[in-house]
């Protein structure tokens, strides 16, 4: 590679025998985009088709599992070029665009969470506010807030990136997420600092409302009847798993793909593709097996053919 292709282009070198396996990657990889693809957009045809389902709860989910469908497009037909290519490249312009939609997206996926463990604290807490307080203006705020603000969040480092000077070109990745810093001649201050302000703002202190908007459930499900207990397990019980999960998968990419270290190579590749697997393929799973309603449907989908 000439000088000047090494300045527009970026190789990962963050694959595992690629070349050995790269047929059976390929054949995974479509797998699972597939099946995120039609998991997901099956349970959004359904909250979308059915006006039972056009509540707020049910909104947040499809939102959620939209969500799921744009990053995945942002990472898994990529991954399907680079399992069948000789070299793993992508252009400095695209690598930047993967790395805004990866974090705009995901962050947008914590304010969500937020937002329906609100709606599930007011549904459960104060049940005869809730058409007062859950309005239809009220919710599309909180979904033109939980894509915006992360958009607007991520554009500023990216921005930053973009006119800051690569002295590395080689990513010990399989996608763009934060490795991108070092590639950098000089390590941002201003990144760094405004990185650290990014994440309290859209992942910390969403984390901490949720876990204490689920505290005040909890506290009063415990005193209440039998129903509202069920109420609460049932409709509770999938964003919990989601939010563990996905917090999990966020601390391994701030941590690790951030650090230098002697994390092997394959379990480093593995940890990778976890972070665009686990989520967008169980969040459908979860919710169309967990809530009651959408579970429903779909079993009339797949058992009598009916929307």
């Amino acid at each position: 590679m000439d000088e000047r292709f090494n300045g527009t282009y970026i190789t990962f070198t963050g694959y595992v025998a690629v070349q050995k396996f790269k047929y059976l990657y390929f054949l995974l990889m479509l797998t699972v985009y597939v099946l995120i693809i039609c998991c997901n957009s099956t349970v959004v045809y359904l909250i979308w088709r059915n006006k039972s389902l056009h509540e707020p709860m049910y909104i947040f989910i499809a939102a959620l599992l939209t969500n799921s469908v744009v990053l995945s497009s942002a990472v898994y037909p990529k991954f399907l070029i680079d399992f069948l290519s000789d070299t793993q490249i992508i252009s400095y312009s695209a690598c930047l665009f993967q790395f805004f939609i990866f974090y705009a997206v995901g962050s947008s996926e914590f304010l969500l969470l937020s937002v329906m463990a609100y709606d599930r604290y007011v549904s459960i807490c104060k049940p005869l506010q809730y058409p007062s307080i859950m309005r239809k203006n009220v919710v599309c705020l909180f979904l033109f807030l939980a894509w915006l603000l992360p958009a607007c969040h991520i554009a500023v480092p990216t921005i930053l990136s973009a006119k800051s000077k690569l002295c590395n070109f080689t990513l010990k990745a399989i996608f763009c997420n934060n490795t991108i810093y070092r590639l950098q001649c000089v390590s941002s201050r201003v990144i760094t600092i405004y990185g650290v302000f990014t994440l309290v703002d859209l992942a910390v202190l969403p984390f901490l409302f949720i876990l204490f908007t689920y505290t005040k459930i909890l506290v009063v499900s415990y005193s209440s009847c039998k129903e509202i207990k069920k109420k609460a397990a049932e409709t509770c019980l999938p964003h919990v798993l989601v939010l563990i999960c996905y917090s999990c998968l966020c601390a391994y990419d701030i941590s690790i793909a951030r650090v230098e270290s002697n994390f092997p190579e394959t379990a480093r590749f593995i940890m990778m593709l976890q972070t665009v697997f686990y989520n967008p393929l169980l969040n459908p799973l979860i919710y169309g097996l967990k809530m009651k309603e959408i579970s429903r449907h779909l079993r009339r989908l797949f058992f009598s053919g009916k929307v």
